[in-house]
């Protein structure tokens, strides 16, 4: 019989494939906050919804600093995957309205110059999403507790 402290170890268990991919979506995030911060930062600009009541100059500038420190600590802090993958997909959700601004506002940014191209794009945030459920561990843990009505 397995004890609560091996059983809470097993939970969350990632295969080499998702820490791979956990890896690969932290450098991602890295790379797209310093693009935020430097080269990208007018496209990102155009992503911010006219109603947000904050700077559109300075939620770009505190999204490149979020997406630098969640794929850095995707990258570094495997101990905490979960929570990080937690935090990184609650982040892609909350970015979300950007995505929607841009395809309702009919904004051109990224190479996204047609309705259809910033449509389409809309899907791939979902995916995003589950990206950094799956690849964390996070998915796994949800599911796993769900299942033996641990939530």
């Amino acid at each position: 019989m397995m004890n609560k402290e091996n059983k809470n170890r097993s939970i969350g268990n990632t295969s080499i494939f998702q820490v791979i991919f956990r890896l690969l979506l932290g450098v991602f995030l890295v790379f797209a906050g310093i693009n935020h911060l430097t080269v990208a930062r007018t496209e990102f600009l155009a992503q911010v919804p006219p109603w947000v009541p904050l700077d559109g100059d300075l939620v770009v500038v505190l999204s490149g600093i979020a997406e630098i420190t969640l794929g850095a600590a995707l990258v570094f802090l495997s101990k905490q995957r979960i929570w990080i993958g937690l935090a990184v997909a609650a982040f892609f959700v909350a970015i979300f309205p950007g995505n929607i601004s841009q395809y309702v506002n009919r904004i051109d940014a990224f190479g996204l110059n047609t309705d259809q191209a910033r449509f389409i794009r809309l899907f791939f945030q979902p995916l995003l999403v589950i990206w950094a459920l799956w690849s964390s561990g996070a998915w796994q843990v949800w599911s796993t507790r769900k299942s033996k009505n641990y939530l």
